[in-house]
């Protein structure tokens, strides 16, 4: 299921905060993006326990219950982890991942918060989530009856809201700072094969695995880690972006003169992470409209240019992927700067031969 309208995870504890008290949640967004730890975070503010019911662990007796004789008649006596005196959150994760016999064995307990003779607590709060099937996971067809007795939020990564969370979380430095410079490297697209991808998920087990090893980890471990919790892309990336913390070498003494551009051999990975950098800062800080471009604004982009032939010098290659269009073919540069590019590489080339 798609949706043009989401939520961050900043915005979801007050749309639940509104919704979920008065009828039941379904949750939809990508492996990985934090649902499960959001819906506790919930319950816990609300001061209710939150009890998870996995979908792909069910069978339909493990929600209806089993049978019992009370005075002579059968009824069925729902298991002891719903049935309780004290309101509290269900979690139904992963509901539409569960068998078809599972799902309508929900449909009393989301609808009429009933099962049999038992009623849920007043109170109480349900609430169900699930990974879509465009993100290659597991993902059952879901009856129109069941969604119909649902409403439905989809989640979307924020950068922002989970440095946010990281910030207190303990997460390690080198990655917080990583994705603070590049937050579109925060969550990729499930790949069709199986592999590792980019999720806050995968973000967060790698800083757990950092803080195991200690700042003084080896480089050849360092990719062993990154690139089993990564897209392979920003795993390379990642351990560029540690060499330029163990051997001070950032962007802003390349753009201050302070350094060049690494030239070694070994360096390769180093020169494409910065040069992905330099692109990022020209498509942060260059206005769409030069008149509305700052003292800053105007110096960048002077000394853009000469970095870029720099730049080329070195790999003609990763200098034109610092100007090149999206993958629709759409410039992301600003038109203004790609002209003087044009206009005045020759001239420096001239100057410095």
């Amino acid at each position: 299921m798609r949706s043009a309208v989401a939520v961050t995870p900043a915005q979801l504890p007050e749309v639940l905060l509104h919704v979920a008290v008065v009828r039941p949640v379904f949750l939809w967004g990508a492996p990985g993006i934090g649902k499960s730890s959001l819906v506790r975070t919930f319950a816990e503010s609300l001061g209710l326990e939150c009890v998870t019911l996995l979908g792909t662990q069910l069978a339909p007796e493990d929600l209806i219950g089993v049978p019992e004789l009370v005075d002579g008649r059968s009824r069925f006596a729902p298991p002891e982890s719903i049935a309780r005196d004290e309101p509290y959150c269900l979690f139904l994760d992963e509901l539409n991942a569960s068998a078809p016999e599972v799902q309508k064995a929900f449909y009393s307990l989301i609808l009429d918060r009933r099962i049999g003779a038992y009623e849920l607590p007043e109170g109480s709060v349900v609430i169900g989530a699930g990974n879509r099937s465009v993100d290659n996971a597991l993902a059952r067809p879901m009856a129109s009856a069941l969604v119909n007795r649902l409403v439905h939020v989809h989640l979307n990564a924020s950068a922002k809201d989970w440095l946010a969370w990281a910030g207190e979380a303990g997460i390690h430095p080198w990655v917080t700072d990583y994705v603070t410079q590049r937050p579109d490297h925060l969550w990729s697209p499930a790949p069709k094969v199986e592999e590792p991808f980019s999720t806050p998920r995968g973000w967060h087990m790698l800083s757990d695995t950092l803080h195991s090893f200690g700042d003084d980890i080896s480089e050849e471990m360092l990719g062993v880690l990154a690139f089993g919790t990564l897209t392979s892309g920003h795993a390379s990336m990642f351990k560029a972006y540690v060499k330029t913390v163990r051997h001070q070498y950032g962007l802003e003494a390349v753009l201050r003169g302070d350094a060049r551009w690494p030239h070694a051999p070994d360096d390769r990975d180093l020169l494409y992470f910065l040069a992905e950098a330099f692109r990022a800062r020209l498509v942060k800080e260059l206005p769409h409209d030069k008149a509305y471009a700052s003292g800053a604004g105007k110096q960048l982009a002077h000394r853009g240019k000469a970095l870029l032939l720099e730049l080329a010098e070195l790999s003609l290659e990763i200098a034109q992927m610092v100007i090149a269009a999206d993958d629709d073919g759409r410039p992301v540069l600003p038109a203004w700067f790609l002209v003087e590019v044009t206009r005045d590489l020759p001239r420096l080339v001239a100057a410095r031969a």
